[in-house]
Formats: structure tokens, sequence, C-alpha cells
């Protein structure tokens, strides 16, 4: 997000001009080429033990146990459909997320690795209707079904370089909903815009973290509920009335850091800050922020020009933890510390893309694990109309290369132009957002089927102080699935 006016200028100036955005080739900080993977034939398998432990009025405990068939997998998620009802309330030994039927268990910092042979168990509370308590009838890891029995996939040829997100296609299509969520202004909290969300489905909710703006400045907001259909009547609670505090904090990113069992929210301040917090759903358990720098990084400040410091994001494998940050200046900033660091002793900044045309590489960068391998990145454009947009990349490792997916005007990852509305469109912007995730923890993992994106808009006629602009929240869905 921009936090001055001089950006409103940036994109009339756009408009008027009319120039053709220039889709300059992204320098990357890992070299100039695509990485070329090694192509072998893969051997995926495994096998799962589930067990009811004890089971009583209301509830039961089970424990699951998987067990590695094929080569190794560094990072995994089982999946599977619960057929009576059922809902985990409780977990160890994995992080559990659930929508619907649909389980997803994600390994634990310590579990991640299954060698050939290896095995992980973890373990989870639920509720059930004291009719039916059926065992799940299959299982997936990492997309895999667990059969007990392995398969080997053909190699490709020599001259193919698979993608590491080859589930994701090569161009997007997408649905949107109207706006769903609109400020709340209170008698003390007087506001124009509600934008920069982030989110995550944890226990049963949406747990939505936001940035509101007028023209005095910015600050954050939550809300939770259980589908999206209630978004709209939600409680705001205004974060500055926590230990987060008044004053300037933005583009707000939620997740769950596993090694800590501490919820973490990451924000802009001026410089790139975060707070803590046991419980996701007491916006009054936050932590006074701390800061991750203690001051903006010398390459930051070579490279920045007259743009803005902002849109923190963080991500981590099982080694580091990366963070994210942009400069509205045509630089996309990747600073690491190790994973048992987080989150001190973030250093070793280095630009991760760049373009000469500012506006190709803005702002608000997503990073994302993909299921089944591979990482997706997404950056915020502002298109030769002046309108937001966004372009993505994929790369086989958070500090690799990355290689164009949809990241062109006419091939944009999302836009108002791949984007079918109900009705009347209302917003030619699709601006900075959140994917929804298949979990809720630090490695920030997706699914690649049937995505969904929590992002920004606001009605195409809107006009004024770029802090005061209506911005609302809507969720786009997917259309063109492979999966």
């Amino acid at each position: 997000m921009s936090v001055c006016r001089t950006v409103l200028r940036w994109i009339r100036s756009r408009r008027r001009s009319r120039v053709a955005a220039v889709l300059a080739s992204v320098a990357l900080a890992a070299g100039t080429g695509a990485v070329a993977i090694t192509a072998h034939a893969a051997t995926a398998g495994c096998s799962v033990g589930y067990a009811v432990g004890s089971q009583w009025s209301g509830g039961f405990t089970a424990t699951v146990s998987v067990t590695n068939l094929g080569d190794p997998v560094n990072g995994w998620t089982l999946s599977w459909s619960f057929g009576a009802g059922q809902q985990v309330t409780q977990y160890w030994n994995s992080t559990i997320t659930q929508t619907g039927t649909q389980v997803a268990a994600t390994n634990a910092s310590w579990n991640a690795s299954l060698a050939t042979g290896g095995s992980a168990s973890f373990g989870f509370n639920a509720s059930w209707n004291n009719a039916s308590n059926p065992a799940p009838a299959s299982f997936t890891l990492n997309g895999v079904a667990c059969t007990g029995s392995t398969a080997t996939s053909p190699s490709p040829s020599a001259s193919t370089s698979p993608s590491p997100t080859a589930s994701l296609p090569s161009s997007f299509q997408w649905s949107s909903t109207n706006a769903l969520i609109a400020p709340k202004s209170d008698a003390t909290h007087s506001i124009d815009g509600i934008k920069d969300p982030s989110v995550v489905y944890y226990n049963g909710k949406y747990h939505v973290f936001a940035s509101v703006a007028n023209a005095s400045g910015y600050n954050l907001v939550y809300l939770s509920f259980t589908d999206w259909s209630q978004a709209g009547s939600a409680t705001q609670y205004y974060l500055d009335q926590s230990a987060i505090g008044t004053g300037y904090r933005a583009a707000p990113q939620i997740f769950y850091f596993a090694p800590q069992k501490l919820w973490y929210l990451v924000f802009q301040n001026g410089n790139a800050a975060y707070s803590t917090n046991t419980d996701i759903s007491n916006p009054n358990g936050w932590s006074a922020p701390k800061n991750f720098f203690s001051s903006m990084p010398t390459i930051i400040q070579q490279n920045i020009g007259s743009g803005y410091w902002v849109d923190m994001w963080v991500i981590c494998d099982s080694a580091n933890c990366y963070l994210f940050s942009s400069d509205d200046n045509g630089h996309l900033y990747r600073s690491q510390t190790s994973l048992a660091s987080f989150p001190n002793g973030m250093t070793n900044t280095v630009i991760a893309a760049s373009d000469s045309n500012k506006y190709n590489l803005f702002e608000a960068s997503n990073v994302y694990a993909v299921q089944g391998g591979g990482y997706l990145l997404i950056v915020e454009a502002i298109g030769s109309d002046g309108r937001r947009y966004f372009r993505s990349w994929t790369s086989s490792s958070i500090a690799g290369t990355w290689t164009a997916l949809a990241a062109s005007e006419s091939n944009p990852f999302a836009r108002s132009t791949n984007v079918t509305f109900s009705g009347t469109a209302w917003t030619k912007d699709i601006s900075h957002g959140e994917m929804i995730r298949a979990g809720y923890d630090q490695t920030l993992t997706i699914s690649p089927c049937h995505l969904q994106y929590l992002y920004q808009g606001m009605d195409p006629n809107a006009s004024g102080s770029y802090n005061t602009l209506p911005w609302r929240l809507a969720l786009l869905t997917q259309t063109n699935s492979t999966c």
C-alpha cells in the first residue's frame, strides 16, 4: 500500500498519458536465468494408520500415523474428509485446519522431513454426533493418494524443465463477489477505507486483519466470522485499543509461528514491525510492537529513490524465515534469519526482483508454498490504464530464481479483465490482498486447486486523496482450476 498523496498523482499521470506499460524482464538476485530442475523418475506413495483411542459423549481422541513409501519428502500435508460431521477441536504434533468436511494436517517444524520409509504421528480431539464416527475413507499426502503402495511417474524428456508448481495454470480466470466488508466508523474512528487484508481460517472461523484509513493516517482492525455471508455484519475491533497502540500501523500479515506457539501480526510502521498473541481471537491480547530492523537496510536506502518502504511479508521453510518488502520504486527485497532465531537476526537483505518500470513491480507482494512443491510469488502492479492488478511468478525455493507465470497486462494473475462480476463490475482495481491458505502456520501453504483471494477494490468513479479513497474488501474465486 502507498501512504502518500503523491501516489494518486502518479496514477492520474498514468491515466492522462496512457503510456503502455514496459514489460521489462525481471532482474533477479539469484541470477538472470530460470532455474533448471533436474529431471528424474519420481516415486510417490504412502500408508496411513488411523485409530480412535477413546470416545465419549460428544467427543473423541484420534491418533494418525503416516509413512512415506516414496522419495524423501521435506514438508508434508496429509488430507482427508470426515463423513459424519466430525469437527477437530484440538491437535498436537501437527497443525490441522478444517473447512467443512475437508481436513488438512501440516507438519510441525520438527517432523517436516520424511525419508523413504520414514513416519510421523500426530493426534487430535474432535467432536462427533454421538451416532456415527466412521474413519476417513481415504487420505492423500501432498496430493498423492495413500494406497499402501508406490507409483513411479515417467521421466520427462531431457529438454523439459518442469515447473515446481505444475498444477497451477499458465493463465487464470476468476469470479468475484460484490464488496463484502466495508469500514465501520465509531465515536473515535472515522474511517474512509478498509484495505490490505490478511486472512487465516482457524478453529472454524475466518480471521481477517486489515488496514483502516482516513485523511489522518492508518491503523489496524480485526474481525472474524464463520462464513463469508457474515463478513459484512461482523464486529470490527480497532487494534489501536490494544498494546499495538495508536500511530501509523498498516498492511498487516497474520500467521501462527508453530515453533513458539504464538500468533504473529507483521505490519509496517515506518519500519518492519510485529506483535504477538497467544489467542488470535482476542483483539486485546496483542503485544506492543517490536521492529525487525534497527533502521532501514542500506540496500533499500540506496535504491528506494522517491518511493516508500512498504508491505512486509514473512514466510518460512524448514530452515529459515524470510521477510519480503517493496519500495514503490520497482524493487522487491528479501531479508532472512534462521527458523531458530526468528524474529531476531533478520539480515542479508538483497534485491530479490526488480523492474526498470516501477509500476510493473510496485508493492503488495505475497509469497506462498504450493502443496505438491514449489512457491508462488504475486506482486501488485499499476497498469497502463492506471488500475491495480497482480502479476505472478514461480520458483523451486523461496530464495531461488523466479520464473514468470501469468505476469503481463494481457495475461495477468488477477486483473479486472480476467474477473467475472455479477452484474456491473463494482471495481476496476484488483489490489492488495491475501490468498485463502490451506493452513495458517509460518509456511503459508496454499492448495493449487480452486484458489481464493481476498482483495481490496473501490468504486471506479471514486476520487480524492489516496488516504480517503473508499476501499472495500471482496473475494475472488478461481474458475479455471486444473485440479
